[in-house]
């Protein structure tokens, strides 16, 4: 184990720190987080922080809403989690990155006051990166804050955050070896994120999942909303539709995030948002809106990226469970978009059982499954090319892949797992 260091010099040597961390090690419980915080003054925050938590559609939702929110002149932050290539963009405020050397400050801040117990009290990396947020929110002056969750609800380590507002993006089976094995046992973990007499909005669910929710708000008294309460998005006629605390109807309000379960996530977050100024005493504007929607976006959700030199356009798609993949399925169809190709892997503890079938349905072309070395949980890709049939072939790797789909025309698909697509994502970018 990697000690901590008195003092990081830059951020080059607090970055090394967190990689020997272990961006995949968990240890689940508020514990060290209630502990850090104490430690470090923030039992209290001096801004709005709405959590979001859910198995699909966190990112997206925060990222609206974060927007609405800094549309109507509110210095807001943003915490998601992954990255694609510095972990510096799970922390953003105003939109924006935050230099090197505030990272830095904050890394030693956080570590002189959070673990003076040595290893027993050390934070895990996410834990880190949480308190780190929030020490940093509070330092900027942030006057609301989204937080997306990590893994499950009752034991993420933003739930040891003192929160406003819950919001539940749609939950499915994923992580079910850490918080399963069935989706109401997922739902239930999920659930213990509301907070005793506190507020929460959940999105579409399933039936388990659904009533996991209102039982575990009845339990606290937390007071659930459903969206439709309080607001609604029409992804056919792009009209927006606020239900309280002030009645607003909002044409044209199009959203550059694409794919029809982006409705989903943007009604979500306006009713998030809605919630958020009746706390705060905005009175919603209806050009912030269309401009926060409008201008929202977030790499790896339908992306499309044009490679130098490079036949086929290249479309990244973070589904990397069944009901995201099914989404995928169905914006594609939406689109009329049918890949010539996919580049597709997954991590071990995906059910590729049920995965495999949807995937391979994404086209009509071969599939490229590269190996991602260095990544302790990727899956084997012989293992993964067996599952989705004789049109599989493996590669050695994500750049790999890519010259094997250069000479192709169209449209090249690649999702399945962040960790391809953080891989394949650079190549786009030079």
């Amino acid at each position: 184990m990697t000690s901590s260091p008195s003092e990081f010099p830059d951020f080059a040597a607090f970055s090394a720190y967190l990689d020997n961390l272990g961006l995949f090690h968990m240890d689940l419980g508020p514990g060290r987080m209630h502990s850090a915080l104490a430690r470090l003054h923030l039992v209290s925050l001096p801004h709005l922080a709405v959590q979001t938590v859910g198995t699909n559609g966190k990112g997206s939702t925060s990222a609206l809403l974060a927007a609405l929110l800094a549309a109507h002149g509110l210095p807001t932050g943003l915490y998601l989690s992954p990255h694609f290539v510095s972990v510096r963009e799970r922390i953003l405020f105003g939109g924006r990155q935050l230099p090197e050397p505030v990272w830095t400050d904050a890394a030693n801040a956080v570590l002189a006051a959070a673990a003076p117990g040595g290893e027993a009290g050390r934070l895990t990396y996410f834990e880190l990166l949480t308190a780190m947020a929030a020490w940093l929110f509070t330092d900027q002056g942030a006057e609301a804050v989204v937080y997306e969750a990590g893994l499950g609800g009752a034991g993420d380590a933003t739930t040891a955050l003192p929160r406003d507002l819950v919001l539940f993006a749609p939950i499915g089976l994923d992580h079910a070896a850490v918080i399963g094995p069935t989706l109401a046992d997922i739902a239930r973990d999920k659930a213990g994120a509301m907070t005793p007499g506190g507020l929460a909005v959940t999105g579409p669910q399933p039936p388990e999942a659904l009533a996991e929710l209102r039982r575990q708000a009845e339990a606290v008294g937390a007071r659930l909303y459903d969206v439709s309460e309080l607001a609604v998005y029409d992804s056919r006629t792009k009209r927006a539709v606020l239900k309280a605390p002030h009645r607003l109807d909002i044409p044209e309000a199009r959203l550059r995030l694409a794919g029809p379960h982006q409705a989903q996530n943007a009604a979500l977050a306006l009713a998030g948002f809605a919630l958020c100024a009746g706390m705060l005493g905005i009175i919603p504007d209806p050009d912030a809106v269309r401009r926060a929607l409008a201008e929202t976006f977030l790499p790896g959700r339908l992306h499309l990226l044009r490679l130098p030199e490079m036949g086929p356009d290249l479309l990244l798609d973070c589904a990397h469970n069944l009901p995201a993949l099914t989404a995928l399925e169905t914006a594609l169809s939406s689109l009329r978009l049918a890949p010539s190709a996919l580049i597709f892997t997954c991590l071990g503890d995906k059910d590729l059982e049920a995965m495999a079938p949807v995937a391979a349905r994404l086209t009509a072309g071969p599939i490229f499954v590269p190996e991602l070395p260095g990544i302790s949980r990727a899956r084997p890709a012989a293992e993964v090319a067996a599952r989705l049939g004789p049109r599989a072939v493996v590669v050695a790797g994500p750049e790999a892949a890519l010259e094997s789909v250069r000479a192709l025309d169209g449209t090249v698909l690649a999702c399945g797992s962040m960790y391809l697509l953080a891989a394949l994502f650079p190549a786009g970018q030079n």
